[in-house]
């Protein structure tokens, strides 16, 4: 008896924690009586008969699939080519969008034998072991169930071992659907470590649940409609967070709601990965920026730059808004509690924004937006409502005029304050955002131009209008393309604004941001060759000869450490000197040059290490 559990994962980095949770748990219990569980990934990437040669060739007696928002849509097309092909294998799905879709799912596909609400450990366990029975059994030896049988005096009551199963919904043999009641909530510390073998999550995230549920009641969320929040013991944690740092594992994110809902547990966390950093892996927390106290504050200020990183949900700072949808934020501490890690810089920030709550339009959306990207965050997700089953958004969808997409992800499309037209706009914006301010490649250049407008809005929107206008918007891009067309907004953006200037002045702004761009370009890349918008000034060939011969003698600006194997000709490969007469830290005209250490990179945005420098300083070391 083998049972597939088949995850469809958004990308390739992520890996999905159910499916190893599931197969842990059953493991845990059933020994060596636990049926063959094997694991299958795929991503949404894959095309749907990829996925199905893949699942068949696996031959599994039974399969069930962990189903999403983002993949629910190709495990349908997925189960109804499986059940063209092989009809004798029962499909189960599990997950958040098959618990609370589960009516309509039975109903339209007929195909799916049941499946696991709510939590699943237990659930999928309790099914395992009715499969492994019947299997077993004497008087049952044909484990599959005949949907439509020739004669019901011939069929064995195959129905009979899920009957006490807990947490299911089921199709029976003759097509009735029958929902037994689900079991209660697990103690956290009866879930195995899902993680002792890492090999299948090499160059993937990790995701890591040190507890369940939510205190808190967002009337979008689904983690609102549980009730209850348990934690996971400290010694458990602390054993298991230790494997991932003695493993080396680049990210673990934790998939705990609020992680910091709990204070003293908190602490203990964080000062548990300051004492056992190995100064690699990451650890990515969802929190409530606003709960922060003091003394959490004052630790977080003492961790390595990029130990962990922070996804602060604001939402809206609407206060109207924020009400409506059960949030209850203190609007004031958080900007101060955002802002003072900032400062510190040596911890990321992601901070997220929902399009499509009630009582927000343009205008309100375009204030949240300010509000926010004047926190500075290292990210500032743009994100649409989605209208989930189950959700208190859901029943008060009606109330608030919010129309939205039937499809997975059921994201909105119009409500009482936002006309279709106003979302698409908000759409063409976050596609700007993503790709000028959180690709985070442009920070200098996108600096200037904020200082053409009163919002940082305007400027998204500008963009946007922009690449519409210009036919820019249905083509692929290089990256090379992004820099380009951004200068030629920037000329677009002169004419408009400096329709008085002389052509001399313009010339001169021009060149500024050139350099700008010139300076992002670096900051990243050591450019093999100069892009066609780069400066006619150009560093004097035998000053950089000569300062590189006198860096490896002397190592005044590169580290002997990382730099002394190499020798003068490498050192100027390796690393790169650029003429300015432009600071891009000060936004001042003078004449400079910068040298752009690859080695040393910024932790949070890996950004080059920077250094200033004189022509004295290039030409002879002098101050």
């Amino acid at each position: 008896m083998k049972i597939l559990l088949l995850a469809i994962n958004s990308k390739y980095i992520h890996s999905n924690p159910a499916v190893y949770a599931l197969k842990a748990y059953a493991m845990d219990k059933c020994g060596d009586n636990c049926v063959d569980i094997e694991i299958a990934e795929y991503t949404i990437n894959h095309r749907v008969d990829e996925i199905v040669r893949g699942t068949y060739a696996r031959k599994a007696d039974v399969l069930m699939i962990s189903t999403y928002i983002w993949n629910v849509e190709y495990v349908k097309a997925v189960i109804n080519d499986l059940n063209k092909i092989c009809p004798e294998v029962p499909i189960w799905l599990g997950g958040p969008e098959a618990t609370y879709s589960a009516d309509k799912l039975m109903a339209e596909y007929r195909c799916i034998k049941g499946i696991m609400i709510g939590e699943g450990e237990q659930v999928f366990c309790a099914l395992s072991e009715a499969y492994k029975a019947m299997e077993d059994s004497e008087s049952c030896t044909n484990h599959i169930v005949d949907e439509k049988p020739a004669g019901k005096e011939h069929v064995c009551d195959k129905d009979s071992f899920f009957k006490n199963i807990k947490g299911i919904i089921m199709r029976t043999a003759d097509g009735e659907i029958v929902q037994n009641i689900c079991p209660d909530p697990l103690d956290m510390d009866e879930l195995p470590f899902a993680y002792e073998n890492l090999e299948p999550f090499k160059n993937r995230i990790i995701y890591y649940e040190s507890s369940r549920g939510c205190p808190f009641g967002c009337s979008y969320c689904l983690s609102s409609v549980e009730k209850t929040l348990r934690f996971r013991s400290l010694d458990k944690v602390f054993a298991e967070l230790k494997h991932f740092m003695d493993n080396k594992v680049e990210q673990v994110k934790f998939v705990d709601r609020t992680f910091n809902a709990k204070h003293d547990r908190t602490m203990a966390i964080l000062r548990f990965l300051k004492e056992n950093d190995n100064g690699i892996t990451n650890f990515h927390f969802e929190i409530a920026a606003d709960l922060l106290n003091d003394e959490e504050m004052e630790l977080m200020s003492t961790l390595r730059p990029g130990l962990i990183q922070l996804e602060i949900g604001v939402q809206s700072t609407n206060p109207k808004t924020l009400h409506a949808i059960n949030r209850t934020a203190n609007m004031e501490k958080l900007r101060r509690n955002v802002l003072k890690i900032y400062e510190k810089r040596n911890i990321h920030q992601h901070l997220d924004l929902i399009a499509g709550l009630p009582y927000e339009d343009i205008a309100s959306f375009r204030l949240s937006f300010k509000d926010v990207y004047e926190l500075k965050p290292d990210q500032l997700q743009l994100g649409f409502l989605k209208v989930l089953s189950g959700t208190q958004m859901d029943n008060e969808s009606k109330d608030y005029g919010i129309i939205y997409s039937k499809r997975a992800p059921y994201e909105v499309l119009r409500t009482d304050w936002l006309s279709y037209e106003d979302v698409l706009c908000l759409k063409d914006i976050e596609e700007m955002v993503e790709i000028y301010y959180n690709s985070g490649q442009f920070r200098y250049s996108i600096k200037l131009l904020e200082e053409y407008f009163e919002n940082p809005f305007d400027l998204y929107k500008a963009l946007a209008d922009f690449y519409n206008k210009s036919g820019l918007s249905d083509k692929a891009h290089a990256r090379m393309d992004r820099y380009t067309i951004l200068l030629q907004f920037y000329d677009r953006l002169l004419d408009d604004t400096h329709a008085g200037d002389s052509d001399e002045v313009k010339i001169t702004r021009s060149h500024i941001f050139k350099q700008a761009l010139l300076f992002d370009l670096y900051l990243r890349d050591n450019l093999k060759s100069r892009p066609i918008f780069a400066s006619e000034i150009k560093a004097d060939k035998e000053l950089v000869r000569a300062f590189f011969m006198r860096e490896e003698a002397e190592y005044r600006y590169l580290s002997r450490e990382l730099y002394g194997e190499y020798n003068s000709k490498q050192l100027a490969k390796m690393t790169h000197i650029e003429s300015y007469d432009y600071n891009p830290y000060t936004n001042a005209q003078e004449d400079i040059y910068i040298l752009f250490d690859y080695k040393v990179r910024d932790a949070l945005n890996h950004e080059a290490r920077v250094v200033i420098l004189k022509e004295s300083e290039l030409s002879d070391g002098s101050n």
